[in-house]
């Protein structure tokens, strides 16, 4: 433990000098960085100190230079000033002159240009009155013309409205008697639709009711099938009785004709009672020789587990005794006392053997009640009598309870109340379906009958529109040609007195026209005249404009001078600052970068000495290091010889433990082995196991003999768990479970009848579907194709199915061929032809089943202005019988609307909606 923690104190020392040592190196490689920073920045000062200095001189010899130009510059300035004066009152002089010549020029030119639009509003008028004259002369002549034409027209309207009168009066005689016949083919047709309406209701319920019966049919088909099948596998009988005929083993002429239930038939009142008493003697089985007899005993014995009565025919019996009943037998004293033989009716050869075979069917007896059979049987000991609720008194005893089930007898008349109902049911079924196919033939006799008077109805009705509309096209032409022969005559008298007034417009025209000729004459003198004036004085405006334009010229060439003496004298004292500016600052420079190197010379003095105190320490530190290194080895090659010792002897311990453990195992599965057996022996021998262990009689084995014994002891033990515990309720189990299986296989054959209607239907409504399908298909595709072309303006679209086939699972494909394009999938087109596209199919959709109410959210937001003319077209167009809601950003389709809704927010976050009717009176 000391040598370990030397060696960590050691390796802590190492780890300590080696951090120290990489300090030291990146302290003496700083000051190294420093100090070789410090001369060079000293270099640059020395440099940039002497150029400063130079500069210094260069900019001092540049002030002296510049302060000489200057004051001849202000020279220059003073004398620019005195020119620029004494012109400028030259100029002033001049502007006087030429502006009183501009005064005196411009009013006579206003004088003149008075004179020139007198004379055009003189030449003016006098060409207005002439076209006046023109004018009235032609208006004269137009009347004259009119006049003329209107005479012509009244004398045309006058014999055009007699030839009128008469063809009205065929027209009216036409349309009254063809208005007589529409109403009388209205009246037949509402009859007839009557009469239809209550065929296709009888049909509809005659239809109905084929169904139920229909339905009532294969419910008893079934439940006779069910019966058949009972009654042929002999599912009444008992279960050995059963077993024995599906075995087969009987064939032949040993074959067994049946069970004695076979041969019976029972009046219907008395089969519960009947089957109880005999139940027993119901499942007997009937042979025709003792031969099948002993095979039928013999397979019960093998083949066939189970107990059965066998029953040989009495003519095959070969029996010693008569079958003949003695005649004379006394009749119950009473009534109400029915011998059993008289409720039972046997066929098939046996007669009334029967009575000598079964003595309970000799003298069985039905009683009414209970009581009164018990008082019987107490007087009249070998005699059976039966109550109606089913008790059976012989003797001191009484046999009741519940029926277990139905029996056979029970199921044979079920059998044939199941077949009289099919039949029943059958002649239901026929006489239905001829009724209802009757019925079709009168609805399709009253449905042509229908067309034919609704076509009748349709051609009188057109006849009668043609006759009306020509009797008031007749009647509207003799209106206008009366009014047209008023218009003529009043227009002949309006003509009449507007050519009077137009004679007496002639007149007042000529006579102005020679007045305004003269004015125009005189006007032209004055004029002329004053062009003479005008002229003069426009040559002298032109001298004095000439020598004005001069002196400005002199006075601007003055004023540039003065300007650039000026800005060349604020330059130079610019540049004079600068240069004072630019000496102060090189002085300052060449200061800081004196100071600045003293600076630096210090800095590096002391780094030298620091880097001489680091190089010893660093010399230390190394030779430390080599020391710990040495010894740490030293340390690491005792620590591992240490380490291989402790590793053998954990690897022995860890070996001594192992063998324990197994050792410990293994006497804890030999103790655990003993207990097992000590209690198998106990329970499933009855011994403690002490006891057998001193038993000398029993043999020992061991090895592959005990394990052979030991795997035949759980074969048997398998085999009996296999086996199981005694089920005492298998025969009543059976029979339920094979009740159940009947009842079971009844409903799988009315669950398979379903499911074949079902199929029936779902492929009648499949034909119906299809039907429908195509039918809205074409006039959807159809209104897609008109839509396509007016919001296109031509073109052609239009809809197709992927398999035409199979409609039902078939997927449309949209093909649009735009005006200019070819025809192409509608995925190829642009977004505004996908939009237009999209907005055609829904319109086609629409109006196959159009509503009041239709709301677009921003359909035309792809399209242009020319394509959403069309669509605003054609939404005025659906408007007529639907109103529109549409959301839009577009003014173009806002302009169709008569009622505008906007929701605006004047204020964050508050939605306020502002509405605007179009067209509303204030």
């Amino acid at each position: 433990a000391e040598r370990t923690q030397r060696g960590y104190a050691i390796e802590a020392e190492i780890r300590e000098n080696t951090g120290r040592l990489s300090d030291i190196k990146l302290e003496v490689d700083r000051n190294q960085a420093q100090r070789r920073h410090n001369e060079e920045r000293c270099s640059e000062l020395i440099l940039r100190s002497a150029s400063s200095e130079s500069e210094l001189e260069q900019v001092r010899a540049r002030l002296a230079a510049l302060e000489q130009e200057l004051n001849s510059n202000r020279q220059i300035l003073d004398s620019a000033a005195a020119d620029l004066s004494a012109a400028q009152q030259e100029l002033e002089s001049s502007q006087q002159l030429a502006n009183s010549a501009a005064g005196a020029l411009t009013e006579l030119e206003q004088q003149q240009e008075q004179s020139r639009v007198a004379i055009l509003e003189s030449v003016a008028s006098l060409s207005n009155l002439r076209n006046q004259l023109t004018q009235a002369a032609e208006r004269m002549a137009a009347a004259d013309r009119e006049a003329h034409r209107l005479q012509t027209e009244m004398a045309a309207a006058r014999a055009q409205a007699d030839t009128f009168g008469g063809e009205r009066g065929q027209l009216a005689l036409e349309f009254e008697s063809v208005s007589q016949r529409v109403a009388a083919l209205t009246a037949e047709i509402s009859q007839t639709r009557d009469l239809l309406a209550l065929k296709r209701g009888q049909e509809a319920a005659g239809k109905n009711h084929l169904d139920s019966v229909r339905a009532e049919y294969a419910t008893a088909l079934g439940k006779k099938g069910s019966l058949e099948a009972v009654i042929a596998e002999h599912g009444y009988s008992t279960e050995s009785v059963r077993r024995l005929f599906q075995s087969g083993g009987l064939q032949g002429g040993r074959a067994p004709v049946g069970v004695l239930a076979d041969f019976l038939e029972v009046e219907p009142r008395y089969e519960s009672v009947v089957e109880d008493f005999l139940r027993d003697e119901l499942n007997y089985i009937v042979v025709k020789s003792w031969d099948a007899a002993d095979e039928g005993l013999r397979l019960l014995r093998t083949d066939v587990d189970g107990r059965a009565t066998f029953l040989v025919h009495p003519e095959d019996s070969q029996a010693r005794f008569s079958f003949v009943v003695p005649e004379g037998q006394p009749d119950p004293p009473n009534d109400a006392i029915i011998p059993l033989k008289r409720t039972i009716r046997v066929l098939n050869g046996f007669g009334k053997s029967l009575e000598v075979i079964l003595p309970k069917l000799r003298d069985g007896y039905i009683v009414p009640d209970p009581t009164f059979a018990r008082d019987l049987a107490l007087e009249n000991p070998d005699a059976f009598f039966l109550s109606q609720t089913g008790e059976c008194f012989h003797n001191v005893t009484v046999t009741g309870g519940k029926q277990r089930a139905e029996g056979p007898l029970s199921m044979k008349r079920e059998l044939r109340d199941v077949q009289r109902l099919l039949s029943e049911l059958e002649d239901a079924l026929r006489s239905e379906e001829t009724r209802v196919l009757n019925l079709g033939h009168e609805i399709k006799e009253l449905s042509s009958l229908l067309e034919r008077l609704e076509a009748d109805k349709r051609e009188s009705e057109t006849q009668a529109m043609t006759s009306g509309h020509a009797l008031r096209q007749l009647d509207s032409e003799m209106v206008r040609v009366r009014e047209r022969c008023e218009i003529c005559e009043s227009e002949l008298s309006r003509l009449t007195a507007e050519r009077a007034a137009h004679q007496a417009i002639v007149r007042a025209r000529q006579t102005e026209i020679i007045s305004s000729e003269e004015k125009r004459v005189e006007l032209e003198q004055q004029a002329a005249s004053a062009q003479e004036r005008l002229a003069l004085l426009r040559q002298n405006r032109n001298v004095t404009a000439q020598s004005l334009s001069e002196r400005q010229s002199q006075v601007a060439a003055l004023q540039e001078r003065h300007r650039s003496a000026a800005s060349g004298l604020q330059r130079l004292e610019q540049s004079v600052s600068e240069m004072h500016a630019r000496i102060t600052a090189l002085q300052s420079q060449i200061e800081s970068a004196a100071a600045e190197k003293s600076e630096r010379e210090l800095d590096n003095l002391e780094i030298a000495a620091e880097l001489l105190d680091l190089d010893s320490e660093r010399n230390a530190c190394e030779t430390r290091a080599g020391l710990l290194q040495v010894e740490s080895e030293q340390v690491r090659a005792r620590l591992a010889e240490i380490d291989t010792l402790l590793r053998e002897a954990r690897t022995s311990v860890d070996a001594l433990r192992d063998r324990k453990a197994e050792v410990s195992t293994a006497a804890v599965k030999l103790q655990s082995d003993a207990e097992h057996l000590a209690q198998t022996c106990l329970n499933d021998l009855g011994v403690q196991r002490a006891e057998l262990m001193t038993d000398s009689t029993l043999a020992r084995v061991s090895g592959d003999e005990l394990f052979a014994e030991e795997q035949s002891c759980q074969e048997m033990r398998s085999r009996l768990d296999g086996m199981g515990p005694v089920n005492m309720m298998a025969l009543e189990e059976y029979k339920e479970t094979a009740e159940r299986q009947a009842f079971l296989e009844t409903q799988r054959k009315d669950l398979l009848e379903s499911i074949e209607n079902t199929h029936a239907t779902i492929k009648e409504i499949d034909t119906f579907s299809r039907q429908k399908f195509e039918e809205a298909f074409n006039k959807i595709n159809e209104n897609f194709q008109l839509t396509f072309k007016k919001l296109f303006g031509g073109g052609h679209g239009l809809m197709r199915l992927t398999d035409e086939e199979n409609s039902a699972e078939s997927g449309i494909d949209v093909v649009a061929s735009p005006p200019g394009k070819k025809l192409q999938n509608v995925l190829l087109l642009s977004g505004g032809e996908k939009a237009m596209t999209a907005l055609a199919l829904l319109v086609g959709i629409f109006q196959y089943q159009p509503s009041p109410f239709c709301i677009l959210d921003e359909v035309d937001a792809p399209l242009d202005e020319a394509n959403i003319g069309r669509f605003t077209d054609l939404v005025k167009e659906m408007s007529v019988q639907t109103q529109f809601v549409l959301i839009t950003h577009s003014k173009k389709t806002m302009s169709i609307a008569p009622v505008l809704y906007g929701v605006t927010m004047q204020e964050p976050g508050i939605s306020k909606l502002v509405s605007v009717r179009f067209g509303a009176t204030a």
